[in-house]
């Protein structure tokens, strides 16, 4: 076998968007990688000029995966550009909201985006399905756990490939020889997989609760839209009455338990099960080994970092006893480069701006499509590479298990060092491909936990009289001065995530977001680092490269997420397609 560059494109089952040009040498080791978003975003052009209360309906469109956490950061930015606090009940619903979409978000990835990059689909026709449902119930007391239930999974499966079409597993490799699962685990896990189609239909009402919708729920600067309704009549469908009631609340109680249910019963224990199969990916994928959180949950206001559940910082070079410190507004810690990007700079590819000077200007050089390869010595994506004091950082669930563990807090430390326990892996197994795909499932655990007492707590507020979730006081423009900026920040499911805004007379002057993906998936800087997708896929033995199995897994160990929404125009500016649906 010949030196060759291997190309996986798109890489994500959704949200796709990402190529991989992977060069192998004659054993199929990669000795180089390339990622490249290949959509460009363009939200920050649309930005500006308009008014910043309304930048979050805007701004969440980058996305509608991550739902609502570019809302999120939005409204936070403008928050703070103005100086602008919000009521507790705000803080609390914005907590639930966002670990709700932690919950959700995280399931959906594992079953659904990356599952099967570990299950073999097809292998499932040769369980027994009796003795499935014993391997099941040995894990937890999942109710749909019966032997009918596998049965009837294993003839959906078998009607699918008697088609000729897989439909929803479609595409996949199966049968490769890096699939290690037993029948009767993969079984389980496809069984799962359309179990938590069915759970997740549910748990996204307490969205549309608090929001009115899902996805794309609503915000406001300065609080949350819901009212809060306790009148006796609320209960009903009544003039007065709005989602946030008795009713509501219920609902809201209820989706809570349903999430703890799936996520002890069925999410953790698959996980478990499935990696004790797989512990040799524990030494393999690690990446750049530096890690940062902007962190999240605040306790006592979005201003106190010391009050929030999830810690700020940066860990490098994996030294778990340091957290170095982050500040969002300091121009000499976080820098966005595109000396490999198809953006242009005033001052030149090779300089770094911070997001408050940030600039958006689209310049593609690359090759006109259709091509087969990408000339990675020069720009190859649409996505720029961030850096925080010139380093290299990997954001999402494992740098916030990392950050919680090296911060020494007792409940995730307790879920991980009991997880690497069962698993008999070192704190070491961590840095890797199983690592992120363990940290994601603890983290879940860690988040769900924590909803039921954010609950209470507004629960305990609205019985003690205190209804109020919007703050006008700084709502009028006129009141405002004349030019502010201000970053808002969050832990979206995939990392961290934060909006810079600069307001001039009332508008927006400049806007920049940087995504968890851009950290991630963005590509080699001016100085020839490696973006982290790049790095951890350095070194991946593939056991054939005519069938990537092995950059899949690595690279979803990360959730990929690029973009979501595209509007499709000719090189004159003109839209070329319209969908109407009846």
């Amino acid at each position: 076998m010949a030196n060759q560059t291997v190309v996986v494109d798109p890489i994500t089952r959704i949200e796709g968007h990402l190529r991989i040009e992977a060069e192998t040498d004659a054993s199929g080791l990669i000795t180089r990688a390339s990622s490249a978003g290949t959509m460009v975003r363009g939200i920050e052009i649309i930005l500006r000029g308009r008014d910043p209360r309304e930048a979050w309906a805007f701004a969440q469109r980058i996305c509608g995966v991550c739902t609502l956490v570019h809302g999120i950061a939005s409204v936070r930015a403008v928050e703070n550009a103005l100086a602008y606090p919000i009521p507790p009940n705000a803080e609390l619903i914005r907590n639930l909201m966002i670990a709700a979409q932690y919950v959700h978000d995280h399931v959906m990835h594992f079953y659904h985006l990356q599952a099967l990059d570990w299950v073999d689909v097809v292998s499932a026709l040769k369980a027994d399905p009796r003795k499935t449902s014993e391997l099941a119930q040995s894990l937890s007391n999942y109710a749909l756990s019966s032997p009918g239930h596998f049965a009837d999974v294993q003839n959906k499966i078998k009607g699918l490939v008697e088609s000729g079409q897989l439909g929803i597993f479609a595409n996949g490799y199966w049968g490769h020889p890096a699939y290690k699962l037993p029948p009767e685990a993969n079984l389980m896990a496809v069984a799962h997989y359309l179990d938590a189609l069915a759970w997740q239909r549910e748990v996204v009402k307490l969205h549309t609760i608090f929001g009115g919708k899902n996805p794309h729920p609503n915000f406001v600067v300065g609080g949350v839209p819901c009212a809060i309704s306790v009148d006796a009549e609320s209960t009903g469908a009544t003039a007065g009455a709005t989602a946030v009631n008795m009713v509501g609340l219920a609902i809201v109680s209820n989706v809570i338990d349903r999430m703890l249910q799936f996520v002890d019963q069925v999410y953790v224990p698959d996980i478990l099960a499935i990696a004790g199969f797989y512990k040799d990916w524990a030494t393999r994928g690690e990446g750049i080994g530096n890690f940062m959180t902007y962190g999240d949950f605040p306790s006592k206001g979005i201003n106190d970092l010391g009050g929030f559940l999830i810690p700020r910082g940066v860990i490098v070079d994996r030294d778990l006893s340091h957290i170095e410190e982050v500040d969002l507004n300091a121009e000499d810690q976080i820098k966005e480069y595109v000396a490999h990007s198809w953006y242009d700079y005033s001052g030149g590819k090779q300089e770094g701006l911070h997001p408050y000077n940030g600039e958006t200007v689209l310049n593609y050089t690359g090759p006109q499509p259709p091509y087969e390869h990408l000339d990675v010595d020069a720009s190859y994506s649409w996505l720029k590479s961030p850096r925080w004091r010139g380093k290299a950082v990997e954001v999402g669930p494992l740098a916030r298990m990392l950050m919680l563990y090296a911060s020494g807090n007792h409940e995730s430390r307790g879920l991980v060092d009991s997880t690497l326990s069962k698993l008999d892996l070192p704190v070491q197994g961590l840095f890797s491909t199983l690592g992120r795909v363990a940290a994601r499932t603890l983290e879940t655990k860690f988040i769900v936990d924590q909803m039921r007492g954010w609950y209470n707590q507004l629960i305990a507020n609205i019985k003690a009289g205190d209804l109020s979730t919007f703050n006008a006081a700084h709502w009028d423009p006129s009141t405002w001065p004349s030019t502010a900026k201000g970053v808002g920040f969050t832990e979206a499911p995939r990392g961290a995530l934060a909006h810079w805004v600069v307001i001039k007379n009332g508008l927006i002057d400049n806007y920049q977001a940087v995504v968890p993906s851009t950290w991630n998936a963005g590509p080699r800087d001016a100085a020839g680092q490696d973006g982290p997708y790049e790095a951890a896929l350095k070194g991946t033995q593939m056991a054939d490269t005519q069938q990537p199995l092995e950059i899949l897994r690595t690279v979803h160990s990360f959730d990929p997420c690029i973009a979501c929404a595209v509007h499709l125009v000719d090189d004159e500016g003109e839209e070329m397609l319209q969908v109407k649906i009846r």
